[in-house]
């Protein structure tokens, strides 16, 4: 049976020396007594190593023989990049280990190292190079497609040899998903493989939602899932913080808009900083011009009416200038708090688009459609041009996205093609197919609902999805209901977000939900990792993850 770390002992016979011929050798004394044969010396021989168990499962792993590694009271943590001490120091607080700076390694050390962006760095993690490479990863693509350059960007090599950790990537990114997948080698007292790993994702969009703007989570609440998606290798986090229930946010803009339960600007810097710790962007969502009720609170002359003065519910009146300036105002003051690349704009449900006969309903929003677009234009025209508008006060600079009901078959214009398809369902009036965007040329988001949203309370046929699902049904392929679209199309499908809304605000606690998606979440890393069909059983995968996630030691 092969362990990984097992270890043989082998008996040598050394030579004595000894001579039959009975005479003397030259130079030697006839008769003297013959000297002790020596002991043999016990020699270790290590079986061939395993591949590591961690989650997400490495995508390579070359065996060797050795001891492997584990963290032991004088190991340090080193660095050959002094732009690597964040990952360094938090790697030496887990594993108990002392961080010592810039050095170089030795036995019982753990290194952490960038490689240069021409493809060596399998070769210099197995010998300690550090080479001239941007730790944010803005390089050059050496002819790769954005895809497999974002994939670049997060890859990394962990080399086990000679009693020492080497881990190298072409960026701080990389590094830190080295220095977990280590921490997860090494829990339960378990001994990191001699070897090397080789890995990098699937997919460069690995997302989390949180919908805190109907039900208030905690600060603390929100950091704990930082961390665990830190270790799962997730890299975003969506904040949903603006919704008919409530405002979650302080604003500085407009105070009489945010909700009595709220996090202020400093506790959101201080969840920015420690996503950012975890190479976790936070993507905020101030959803418009639908779901806007909190706002309307607040600004009740902002509020959509029919012809018969009945209020749309949670719809501002996106005739009205002083709609856009306020949210447009909020927008603004908002990116200096999320410098991240990627903001969610929202865009669905906008309940003036559901009437049968828009346009009869509410004629001042047909009247401004075609004042601004032309006499063919119709109100989802006028609902596009107000996406296109907040894409453009967000900013040239950051990537967008805003959900797949958001945008509309035909019509005189279309959503700016910069705009990302946050693609949840299929259920909406004038369901689309996802292969209608992607033949568009369009990036898609894959929030599945049949797969990824957990809705509290269970409303409108919404069940609480399971781990078990995710993982031996859902791929980044499955973006509506439970069917893939084609290979052709998965260039254009950045990766994928689990969901928590909370329509049912008091149906669970937030310790609840924290139990509810623990293995969702896990399943869903998983798959965005590694889009292949799991070599684990899922029972197996489970008790790897009540293992990986024991302490160190």
């Amino acid at each position: 049976m092969t362990v990984t770390g097992a270890v043989v002992l082998t008996a040598l016979l050394w030579p004595t020396g000894d001579d039959d011929s009975g005479g003397a050798g030259k130079g030697g004394r006839t008769g003297a007594a013959r000297e002790p044969a020596a002991e043999p010396t016990p020699t270790k021989s290590y079986a061939l190593s395993e591949t590591p168990a961690t989650l997400p499962a490495v995508r390579d792993h070359t065996p060797a023989r050795g001891p492997g590694w584990r963290p032991a009271g004088k190991g340090r943590v080193v660095v050959g990049d002094e732009r690597l001490a964040g990952e360094a120091r938090l790697l030496a607080g887990e594993l108990r280990l002392r961080y010592a700076g810039k050095a170089e390694p030795r036995a019982g050390d753990v290194h952490l190292g960038l490689t240069a962006k021409n493809g060596k760095g399998d070769e210099d993690a197995a010998n300690g190079k550090d080479a001239e490479a941007p730790a944010n990863g803005r390089g050059g693509k050496d002819g790769r497609s954005a895809e497999d350059d974002a994939a670049h960007r997060e890859s990394y090599t962990l080399t086990v040899k000679d009693r020492t950790v080497r881990i190298a990537a072409p960026t701080d990114a990389g590094v830190f998903y080295g220095t977990r997948t280590l921490k997860q080698e090494v829990a339960d007292g378990r001994t990191a493989p001699e070897g090397v790993v080789r890995d990098r994702p699937a997919k460069p969009r690995r997302g989390f939602m949180i919908d805190i703007a109907r039900k208030n989570f905690s600060a603390e609440w929100i950091e704990d899932r930082i961390r665990e998606l830190g270790d799962l290798k997730y890299n975003e986090i969506g904040l949903h913080f603006s919704d008919d229930q409530a405002f979650r946010i302080a604003s500085d803009s407009h105070p009489e808009v945010v909700s009595d339960d709220h996090l202020s600007k400093d506790r959101v810097r201080r969840i920015v900083g420690l996503a950012a710790s975890r190479h976790i962007t936070v993507v905020p969502e101030i959803d418009s011009p639908g779901h806007l009720g909190a706002v309307i609170g607040a600004h009740p002359d902002l509020q959509l009416r029919d012809t018969r003065g009945t209020a749309t519910p949670g719809a501002v009146d996106i005739s009205k200038p002083k709609s856009a300036k306020i949210v447009d105002e909020l927008l603004r003051e908002y990116a200096e708090l999320f410098p991240g690349a990627q903001w969610h704009l929202g865009a669905d449900e906008y309940q003036a688009l559901v009437r049968s006969d828009p346009e009869a309903s509410y004629p001042q929003l047909a009247a401004a459609a075609r004042a601004r677009l032309g006499p063919d234009a119709r109100i989802q025209d006028l609902a596009t041009a107000w996406l296109d508008d907040r894409a453009k006060t967000v900013g040239p600079g950051r990537e967008v996205r805003a959900w797949n009901d958001g945008f509309f078959r035909g019509g005189v214009t279309g959503v700016d093609d910069r705009v990302e398809v946050a693609y949840w369902t299929g259920k909406e009036i004038g369901a689309r197919d996802p292969v209608e965007y992607l033949r568009d040329g369009r990036k898609v988001v894959n929030y599945n609902d049949e797969y990824l949203y957990y809705v509290l309370g269970q409303p409108n046929d919404f069940t609480y999805p399971t781990g078990q699902r995710i993982y031996e049904q859902w791929t980044p392929r499955v973006i509506r209901g439970t069917a893939p679209v084609p290979a052709s199309y998965d260039r254009q499908i950045l990766g994928g977000s689990f969901a928590v809304w909370c329509d049912l605000a008091g149906a669970q606690t937030q310790e609840q939900v924290a139990r509810g998606i623990r293995m969702p979440l896990r399943a869903t890393a998983q798959k965005l990792w590694d889009e292949r069909e799991p070599t684990r059983p899922w029972q197996e995968f489970v008790r790897l993850a009540d293992r990986v996630g024991q302490p160190v030691g």
